[in-house]
């Protein structure tokens, strides 16, 4: 594919140079500029189409980035271990114990995931370490792709937590639950007198609280919820970033993607300049080559050369 861009380009310069210096004196046919805008916006649309792939080949190449967060002993470190299979992050009943992002990387439904575990989230700390930890822990959510916030069911649905306390009553934190791919887990479920209804009972608590994203209840003791968890992670991750990929090439390099920007960019201001403009157009061609060249080799002069002669009956 990228050859194919690589070898259209060579052509669109060998047609532009050929129109500038030749058309008065050779035979050069009506319209070749026309055309070359024909092809370059043709050129343009398919770097384009590239482009908007939703990230999908970084992320098969990096990971779909997942945080966990929510306020202090939801039960975040303990899904983190129990998505890991290992121990991860030290699990405490003492408030404040992850102060800083724990990772791991990991495999759901045949995609790599990068999940985060991070600093409980709550406003009264006279410590600044915690708090730089917080700060963190919102900043790892507001960069992830998928978000699970965590929530201790026993606290939600027996109404035993005051406003106050609850990170939903932070604005910024709440503001989270407003981002795509953002799931709400409702965890501990087996702490709780009863399992009976809890579907129903977890989806009156989301109501109350206006929150309108899928809540799955759970418990990783007794791992009620956890195929329903799972089945939701592999079916998002697939719907978002699993489709059409292998039906081209991945762009899978972050460069990559920084180069073929600055090759539309130039295509794109080619495109608004008109006729009687037509060195400046040449020349948003050649940034436009040399953008496209830095992933597929370097277009020289002789390329260009090459094409024009071939193309054009030019000298004879």
């Amino acid at each position: 594919m990228y050859e194919g861009w690589r070898v259209k380009m060579v052509q669109l310069r060998a047609q532009i140079e050929a129109y500038i210096d030749f058309s008065e004196d050779e035979n050069i046919e009506d319209g070749v500029y026309t055309q070359v805008c024909l092809e370059a916006k043709k050129l343009a649309d398919a770097i384009r189409a590239h482009l908007n792939d939703k990230r999908q080949g970084e992320i098969l190449r990096n990971g779909v980035a997942l945080s966990i967060v929510g306020p202090p002993n939801s039960g975040k470190s303990t899904l983190l271990n129990k998505l890991a299979q290992r121990q991860v992050a030290i699990v405490s009943p003492i408030a404040g114990t992850t102060r800083d992002i724990v990772e791991t990387t990991l495999d759901i439904g045949g995609y790599p995931l990068v999940v985060r575990d991070t600093a409980g989230l709550r406003k009264a700390s006279s410590d600044v370490i915690e708090m730089e930890g917080i700060r963190r822990a919102v900043e790892a959510a507001q960069e992830a792709d998928i978000r699970i916030c965590m929530v201790d069911a026993q606290q939600a649905l027996d109404c035993t937590t005051k406003p106050s306390d609850s990170f939903l009553q932070n604005a910024e934190w709440q503001a989270l639950l407003d981002l795509p791919h953002t799931f709400v887990v409702l965890s501990k479920i087996d702490t709780l007198k009863s399992s009976d209804g809890i579907q129903a009972a977890a989806q009156a608590w989301a109501q109350s609280q206006r929150i309108n994203n899928r809540i799955v209840p759970i418990s990783c003791a007794n791992m009620f919820g956890w195929e329903s968890l799972m089945q939701l992670l592999a079916d998002d991750i697939r719907t978002a970033w699993g489709t059409s990929v292998a039906q081209q090439m991945p762009l899978t390099k972050t460069r990559h993607r920084q180069h073929l920007q600055q090759c539309l960019e130039h295509l794109d201001s080619f495109e608004s300049i008109g006729e009687d403009m037509v060195v400046l157009g040449a020349e948003e061609l050649r940034g436009a080559s040399r953008a496209l060249g830095r992933i597929t080799g370097k277009v020289g002069i002789e390329d260009v050369l090459d094409a024009l002669f071939s193309e054009f009956c030019i000298g004879k």
